[in-house]
C-alpha cells in the first residue's frame, strides 16, 4: 500500500529534485514488415508503426495530467532496419527512402524520436549492413526524428575493424552534411560495442529480434533526487552511503513502474523494462555530480 508520506516524498521530488519521467518508449517489431520490393516494405513498416504507436502521445499525456507526474518524452524503438530491408534495398539512397518513411510515420505520431535505424556488425557486415552504414549521413541530413545505431565489436567476438575504419568515415560525412544545424546528424548517431539484445534509449534505441511484437519501456530521471539523498547523509559510513542511494533508487523506480503499468495496461502492449538514468539535464541541481 502507498502511504500519504511516499505521496508527499513523491511530491516533493518531482517539484524540487527534478524528478521526471525521461520517456515512454513503445519498441515494435518490423519482422513482418518484409516484402518483395521497396515499395511495399516502406507502405508496410509506415502502416505498422501508426497503427501500433497511433495512442503513444495522447496516452502519455494523459497520465501525466491524470498522476502529476512529468512525462518528457514519447519515443519509438523498431527492429534494426537492416534485417527489415536487406531483402530489397540494394543501394544506400534505398534504405534513405526507408529513413523518409520512418520520419514520416515519426510525425505522424507525434514522438520526439524514433530509434532503430541500425545495424549490428560486431562479427562481420552483410551486403546490406554495409549499403545501410553507407547511407546513414544522408539519412540523417535529411530527417528529422530518426536516430541510428551501430554495434561494431563485442567481448566475445572482438571489434570490426574494418567496420571500425568505415564508421570513422560515415561520422566526418555525417557531421559535413549537417553542418549547417550545428552537425546535429552526429548527435543522433551512436557507435556502439557490446550492445545488448534490445535498448530503448536514444539515441542507440533498437527492438531487439528476441523481444515480443511490441513492448512497452520507461526511463526515470533522478539523478537530482539522488544527490539530495547523498548530501543528506554527508560524513556517514560507506555502508550508510549505500543502503541510502539502494532506498533512493526504489523510490524513483517505482514512479517509473506507475506510469509504465498504467500505460501498458492503457494501450494494451506488454511492460517491458524500467531505466533509472542519472544523466544530468540543463536544469539547476539535477545532476550527482
Amino acid at each position: 500500500m502507498i502511504n500519504l508520506n511516499e505521496v508527499f516524498e513523491t511530491n516533493k521530488m518531482i517539484h524540487e529534485m527534478n524528478l521526471d519521467v525521461r520517456t515512454i518508449t513503445i519498441g515494435i517489431s518490423l519482422l513482418d514488415c518484409v516484402g518483395a520490393t521497396l515499395e511495399e516494405v516502406k507502405e508496410n513498416i509506415y502502416n505498422k508503426i501508426t497503427t501500433v504507436a497511433k495512442d503513444l502521445v495522447k496516452t502519455g499525456k494523459d497520465i501525466e495530467n491524470e498522476f502529476g507526474i512529468p512525462i518528457v518524452n514519447k519515443r519509438i524503438s523498431i527492429t534494426p532496419i537492416s534485417l527489415v530491408g536487406g531483402n530489397v534495398c540494394k543501394t544506400p539512397d534505398d534504405f534513405v527512402e526507408l529513413a523518409k518513411v520512418l520520419d514520416a510515420a515519426a510525425k505522424k505520431v507525434g514522438v520526439n524520436f524514433l530509434g532503430g535505424y541500425s545495424a549490428l556488425v560486431s562479427k562481420g557486415m552483410t551486403k546490406a549492413d554495409e549499403l545501410l552504414i553507407r547511407s546513414i549521413p544522408k539519412a540523417l541530413a535529411e530527417t528529422d526524428f530518426v536516430c541510428s545505431s551501430v554495434n561494431v565489436g563485442s567481448t566475445k567476438t572482438g571489434i570490426n575493424m574494418d567496420a571500425v575504419k568505415l564508421i570513422g568515415e560515415i561520422i566526418k560525412e555525417t557531421a559535413e552534411l549537417t553542418k549547417d544545424n550545428q552537425c546535429l546528424g552526429c548527435a543522433k548517431f551512436v557507435v556502439f560495442c557490446n550492445a545488448p539484445d534490445d535498448n530503448p534509449f536514444m539515441a542507440g534505441a533498437f527492438h531487439g529480434v528476441t523481444e515480443a511484437d511490441a513492448i512497452i519501456n520507461v526511463g526515470v530521471s533522478g539523478p537530482g533526487v539522488v544527490k539530495r539523498a547523498i548530501e543528506n547523509v554527508r560524513g556517514e559510513n560507506f555502508e550508510v552511503l549505500c543502503e541510502t542511494i539502494k532506498k533512493t533508487a526504489f523510490k524513483v523506480t517505482r514512479v517509473g513502474q506507475l506510469v509504465a503499468k498504467e500505460a501498458s495496461k492503457r494501450l494494451g502492449i506488454p511492460f517491458g523494462i524500467i531505466d533509472l538514468s542519472l544523466a544530468p539535464t540543463p536544469a539547476a541541481g539535477d545532476s550527482v555530480g
